[in-house]
């Protein structure tokens, strides 16, 4: 396994379509790993084949808090989506940046594993979010494209946050709000 380097925007390899995998050989296993530990790596979730120079319709995702769930994905598609969620995105191939997006909150996919079988997912919330995102990624678009108002600089956001935080500990209120 080898470490890939991560395309960043502005790059033409990322406003490209990614090609279909036709054969699973030893070549595409290998990019699949280096995408993992890529990903692992960068603290990412999700990596597409363009974002590490390479214009095949592969994605891995990994939302798990241990880190220990990989999902490769060969020739993905969604088949259906169903509710509306809009939530923060970022992307490695965009660093230190972020946005508000409104993706499906859930989704139907269909792709082909390492092993060469024929498979379905269906993923809700931040998985949904994910695949969307990563899909996107091999149609040649960047979630920026999607951003409703503003992209943010990631350091603004942890300030806001910080003294968001400061203003709910000094009226000693807690309601459970997620933070950015």
């Amino acid at each position: 396994m080898a470490l890939r380097n991560i395309r960043k925007q502005g790059e033409e390899i990322l406003t490209k379509r990614a090609k279909e995998i036709k054969e699973i050989t030893p070549r595409i296993r290998d990019l699949a790993a280096d995408m993992l530990e890529t990903m692992y790596d960068a603290e990412g979730v999700g990596l597409a084949g363009p974002q590490v120079g390479i214009l095949k319709r592969i994605v891995v995702i990994d939302i798990s808090e241990e880190r220990d769930d990989p999902i490769i994905m060969i020739n993905p598609a969604i088949t259906s989506s169903d509710g509306t969620q809009t939530g923060w995105e970022g992307c490695l191939s965009v660093p230190g940046k972020s946005g508000q997006v409104t993706r499906p909150e859930r989704v139907t996919a269909t792709f082909t594993d390492l092993a060469g079988n024929e498979c379905e997912i269906e993923a809700e919330g931040f998985l949904a979010r994910a695949v969307c995102h990563e899909l996107d990624h091999l149609d040649g678009h960047l979630y920026v494209e999607k951003v409703e108002g503003r992209l943010y600089d990631n350091s603004e956001l942890q300030t806001q946050s910080e003294e968001d935080g400061e203003s709910d500990e000094e009226a000693g209120e807690d309601d459970g709000a997620v933070k950015r």
